[in-house]
């Protein structure tokens, strides 16, 4: 089902949205040589507590997936990408982290993620970060009204060739609001000028993501994490999008340098998991 929101739902779910990358920001800081992602989970926990908000990852049971996510935010390493379960690992230099973190605020959503490099940063990791990054803001320039959905998926596509990664389409962005998935689908590949016209009120969760050398995924035995087939290493961005008269609006835009201005302090430490 899609549904168009009014200026005042989108402001509502602005504020999900500023929240999300206030944590977001929080992780990026964080992300540390000698993390152990359960910490991360638990602090994450944490903020989304104190704000009262709601993770929309707890208890989520897609068809796929082995039983409910018990977890508020999905923490992948390396060559995971999607869906990547927290458990005990501890952060080594040079690893790729992505977080993604969709949250209720007074019943309206917002969905986003992050890839960082942990400590020395290869440059080629550094590389699909970026394509990711530059896909996304070019999603979102083609997020205009009268546009097509096909122009959106065309923008991200095109970024991809020109850096030369493959492009799964079996996962991608999608609707959102009330709940974390609404209509309509949004592929990271299309054809421009092809599918649903885009109308101010329409809400969307644009995420694109890539691996280096593989359009291909495979699952952890855990059911939940997706991984490149080639264990080749992978990035993905991710950011709520409305579309309103004006353009696109970004809800979940994270303020220059990463820090938002209701962060924790940088010497709050951090709780140790407790299970």
């Amino acid at each position: 089902m899609i549904e168009l929101k009014t200026p005042a739902e989108i402001q509502r779910m602005h504020v999900a949205g500023r929240f999300v990358a206030e944590v977001l920001s929080e992780v990026g800081r964080l992300a540390e040589v000698g993390l152990n992602l359960l910490d991360l989970e638990h602090h994450v926990r944490g903020m989304i507590e104190r704000r009262g908000a709601q993770s929309c990852y707890w208890d989520y049971a897609p068809p796929f997936g082995r039983g409910s996510f018990r977890n508020v935010v999905c923490l992948s390493v390396n060559d995971a990408v999607l869906h990547g379960l927290p458990h005990d690992y501890t952060l080594r230099d040079g690893d790729v982290l992505t977080a993604d973190l969709a949250v209720s605020v007074d019943g309206w959503v917002a969905d986003s993620a992050r890839t960082v490099v942990v400590g020395a940063a290869a440059e080629e990791d550094l590389r699909i970060v970026r394509a990711t990054e530059e896909a996304l803001e070019a999603a979102i320039a083609a997020a205009r009204p009268g546009n097509r959905l096909g122009d959106v998926s065309a923008a991200i596509w095109a970024v991809a060739r020109d850096y030369g990664y493959p492009v799964n389409d079996e996962f991608g962005g999608h609707g959102l609001g009330r709940t974390m998935h609404e209509g309509p689908h949004v592929s990271n590949k299309g054809r421009a000028g092809h599918g649903l016209r885009l109308r101010p009120g329409l809400t969307l969760a644009l995420e694109p993501w890539f691996a280096r050398t593989t359009d291909r995924i495979v699952y952890d035995p855990d059911g939940w994490t997706i991984r490149s087939a080639d264990g080749s290493r992978t990035a993905h961005s991710e950011h709520t999008v409305a579309i309103t008269e004006d353009g696109p609006l970004v809800l979940t835009r994270r303020a220059p340098g990463g820090k938002q201005a209701h962060a924790l302090p940088a010497d709050t430490p951090i709780a140790p998991a407790s299970g």
